[in-house]
């Protein structure tokens, strides 16, 4: 990792219907201005370097501030020409096997998304141009770890921007071959995540969170991804896996773990995959108020959900937000296996 100077951007934001936002300055239901929270961008420009999890190739990305409102944007500088700049929102979702890849009309796209999405959303970073020279975001270990780690590094810095949240208003689920997601009112962001495989490492375990950006380090941002030994052959027939290791992944054959040291949580895989959901999720465009919930959810399911909240103007509003839409339902709840 390098640290750069500081990098402007000038690309067009995801836009979310801002005539329907509430407690807007002047209208109904507005806050005092002091009371607001304002939109963050990272302090400097940062890099890191890794190999595509399933593309198996060596890419850079860095890290750069970007002005107020730009939101999370992808910039393939391999790639010349604006059509190489990809908004970070569910219109641009382009497939979501086994992992979240976006795109534009040009065909371009970005793999892998979810866990540096997962760090940015959970650290507050609103606005962020991601350069990367090549098709998917380095695995670094498996998990969102090594992404928090860079944000830390580059610092974060208020914008004066007002910062502005979707709070959901009423239920909203989507579900397929026995798998669902939801999203539900509820203050800040909570999540909870169960997964059910056949292997005896795996079996059915859960996790339950309520996400702040200490929660999320501690309890989420280590668990890696993870897959079956007997999908591996299925997995890189489908072009899938191909640069996945004992490094970047836990390889689970029956009742072991085969890596060395074992997991980093007793209920890691359920951990991940809330990693992963919220991830996803960041995908709305701007931080969720809400609480979700997910049984044996996927990529596909999560950002389904996303498209799901936001193509219905009744479940939904947009909001400036204040220090109390971060207050959590309850006390930061961590899974009961560990």
């Amino acid at each position: 990792m390098m640290f750069d100077g500081l990098a402007d951007a000038s690309v067009a934001p995801h836009a979310v219907d801002t005539k329907r936002a509430s407690r807007r300055a002047g209208g109904k239901g507005a806050v005092s201005s002091s009371s607001l929270l304002r939109q963050r961008t990272l302090k400097s420009t940062i890099s890191c370097t890794g190999i595509g999890l399933h593309s198996g190739i060596k890419t850079r990305i860095t890290l750069a501030p970007a002005a107020p409102d730009t939101g999370i944007v992808f910039r393939r500088t391999d790639i010349a020409g604006s059509a190489a700049v990809i908004p970070a929102n569910s219109d641009h979702v382009r497939d979501s096997r086994l992992c979240t890849v976006i795109g534009d009309t040009a065909g371009n796209t970005v793999a892998t998304i979810e866990h540096l999405m997962a760090a940015l959303v959970a650290m507050q970073v609103d606005n962020v141009e991601i350069q990367i020279n090549g098709p998917e975001v380095p695995a670094m270990d498996g998990s969102a770890a090594p992404f928090v780690f860079l944000t830390e590094c580059a610092g974060i810095v208020e914008q004066d921007a007002p910062r502005r949240a979707i709070r959901v208003l009423k239920p909203v689920s989507v579900s397929a071959h026995g798998a669902e997601a939801s999203l539900h009112p509820g203050r800040g962001f909570s999540i909870d995540f169960t997964v059910d495989f056949p292997a005896a490492a795996i079996g059915r375990q859960s996790c339950s969170l309520d996400v702040t950006k200490t929660s999320f380090k501690a309890a989420l941002s280590r668990a890696r991804t993870f897959c079956l030994i007997e999908d591996l052959p299925k997995m890189r027939d489908m072009g899938l896996a191909l640069g996945g290791s004992l490094d970047n992944a836990v390889v689970v054959n029956g009742a072991d773990v085969l890596n060395d040291g074992g997991l980093r949580y007793g209920n890691e895989f359920a951990r991940h995959k809330a990693l992963d959901a919220i991830g996803d999720l960041a995908l709305a465009g701007r931080p969720l108020l809400g609480h979700y919930s997910g049984l044996k959810s996927s990529h596909a399911l999560n950002t389904g959900l996303v498209k799901a909240l936001l193509a219905d103007p009744s479940a939904w509003e947009e909001i400036a937000m204040t220090e109390e839409d971060l207050v959590p339902n309850r006390t930061p709840l961590f899974a009961a296996s560990a």
